[in-house]
């Protein structure tokens, strides 16, 4: 029988509730347990997947094309584990099945109500991955924070949950907020006593109290949470801010989260987590030995979460090569042939990001004309990808309008088009191109050097695909084809042939780069960057002599 944690929040969003939770199932999996984590999220929307990134953050892709919250990215990179759709489920979800149900008579004419019909279907995805077999410990996240309105039938689900199993079987974990008051130069425990008095009062009483703070928290402080909140002052769990993520489960090790809610779960394992590649990974990314400066084209930059996986990939790519890469993010609206020499000049690489709609595509497309044309390594992932293809349409192939039908549908060129079986689809959500799908690579390619197979699998995220009508003409001008789709024909991987690295993806490869596992394509990317500085920091003091 698999145990299950509840994660909930309080006091403020934004805390951190996937990190605390991806930390805890990370030391649970060291200890050789098998570990899953699900994300129940309390807006009504069936899925993210027709969220505007500015609402969401970026919409994460599992293998079986489930469209999930950001926070199954952070669950996969942590524990290097696929998820699937039943790892994350909406309010919206859970009232369509009841609403579909109801409509089949299922419910025998009874009145459909949220308790027990709403709450009943809340248990039993709470369930499903429990009684799988699969694993031994299941961490649910609950989205929102205690006293949200949409959140209360998940809290009341719980409640059910803790009084059908076993005591043993079940954890709550709160989390929550010690302010620090400048002026007082104190922290302040009361909103976390009436967090924690607002769950209680909806019937859950956490095990375990992970306190978000600036300062560390003194023992007088630790008791006193504890006596107030009604639980052992070893089960007050400090939580500071750290300089990144992949701190907090050596943090949390440290607190010893881990061991509490062993203890609390009569679940026995191994004395110690083994955390070793773990901590050289981090050992690495705060001790790095060289710097590149990547810029990231998109159009989502004012929220950094909008590219969470392609930023997080970057971490993972840099750590291993031990480089930090800086990141610098460059607004597509705001680029232009006049401009665009300045904006991107020093840069070491040069990232097109992907996304939906015409808005600040022609500034992609001249961060794409500058890579091509001044050798500057260049990686475009799925709609940048595409704009790469128009690009070199224009500009190599002379069809000054050549578009893709999504910004253009009129265009005389359409050198990107809608797959065929997206045209008579009028539901958007969930209906496009997702999950994973195999890809040949061709013998000798870039692409197969990099991933040293020539058959991979990679996940998908669009409706518009490269249109074959142009492939001959492309390779005879030096763009190649070299991933395409085994079944389709679909192009999926394009690279020139005469350029230091210059490819672009159809796929998402951000979705499965871990701390463990970091995804070749990056790793070679900022390979090829690191080869570009070198060679401009060894030929400048030549340069500056001969000047002389």
């Amino acid at each position: 029988m698999a145990k299950y944690i509840f994660v909930t929040g309080g006091v403020t969003s934004s805390l951190g509730k996937g990190i605390i939770a991806a930390s805890l199932a990370k030391l649970l999996q060291a200890r050789g347990l098998r570990v899953t984590i699900q994300k129940f999220d309390p807006y009504i929307n069936v899925d993210p997947g027709t969220l505007n990134p500015y609402e969401h953050g970026e919409c994460y892709v599992t293998e079986d094309g489930a469209e999930t919250d950001l926070d199954l990215g952070h669950y996969e990179r942590f524990l290097s584990i696929y998820t699937s759709q039943a790892n994350n489920v909406t309010t919206g979800r859970i009232y369509q099945t009841v609403i579909e149900q109801e409509r089949q008579g299922v419910y025998l004419g009874k009145t459909v109500q949220v308790v027990p019909h709403i709450t009943d279907e809340i248990k039993r995805c709470m369930r499903i991955l429990g009684e799988s077999g699969n694993y031994d410990v299941v961490i649910t996240e609950i989205g929102g924070t205690v006293g949200d309105i949409e959140s209360l039938p998940f809290v009341e689900s719980v409640r059910q949950l803790q009084w059908e199993l076993p005591e043993e079987d079940t954890v709550v974990v709160h989390l929550t907020l010690i302010p620090y008051l400048r002026a007082a130069k104190e922290l302040k425990t009361k909103p976390t006593q009436h967090s924690v008095r607002m769950l209680s009062q909806e019937g859950v009483h956490p095990d375990v109290i992970v306190c978000r703070t600036e300062r560390s928290i003194s023992s007088d402080l630790r008791k006193k949470i504890a006596l107030f909140c009604n639980v052992r002052q070893e089960a007050v769990i400090e939580s500071l801010d750290a300089s990144t993520i992949y701190e907090v489960p050596l943090m949390m090790m440290r607190e010893g989260l881990d061991t509490i809610v062993m203890k609390k779960l009569h679940r026995t394992g191994k004395q110690e987590p083994d955390l070793s590649r773990w901590s050289d990974f981090l050992h690495k990314l705060k001790n790095p030995k060289q710097v590149v400066s990547i810029g990231l084209i998109g159009k989502y930059i004012e929220l950094q979460d909008a590219y969470k996986s392609i930023l997080e990939a970057f971490v993972h790519a840099g750590a291993v090569q031990e480089t930090e890469v800086q990141v610098i993010n460059l607004h597509s609206e705001q680029l232009n042939a006049s401009n665009i020499q300045d904006q991107l000049k020093g840069l070491d690489g040069l990232l097109v990001a992907p996304g939906f709609g015409h808005r600040g595509v022609e500034g992609k497309i001249e961060a794409v004309r500058y890579a091509r044309e001044q050798g500057l390594p260049f990686f475009g992932i799925c709609l940048g990808m595409q704009m790469a293809a128009i690009e070199f349409a224009r500009n190599a192939l002379d069809h000054k309008k050549a578009h893709s039908t999504e910004m253009d549908p009129q265009t005389p060129d359409p050198v990107i088009a809608l797959m065929e079986d997206q045209k008579q689809l009028q539901v958007k959500g969930g209906t496009m191109r997702l999950g994973a799908y195999p890809c040949d690579l061709k013998p000798g390619s870039l692409a197969e050097r990099i991933y040293g197979s020539t058959r991979i699998s990679e996940r998908h995220r669009h409706r518009w695909e490269f249109n074959n009508r142009y492939l001959e003409a492309f390779q005879q001008a030096g763009m190649q084809a070299s991933g395409v789709n085994p079944g389709s024909g679909l192009v999926e991987v394009i690279e020139l042939k005469d350029h230091p690295f210059f490819i672009g993806v159809q796929y998402h490869p951000e979705l499965k780069s871990t701390v463990e596992n970091p995804h070749p394509i990056f790793v070679h990317f900022i390979r090829a960057a690191l080869e570009r500085r070198n060679l401009a920091t060894s030929s400048r003091p030549r340069k500056e002599a001969v000047e002389s």
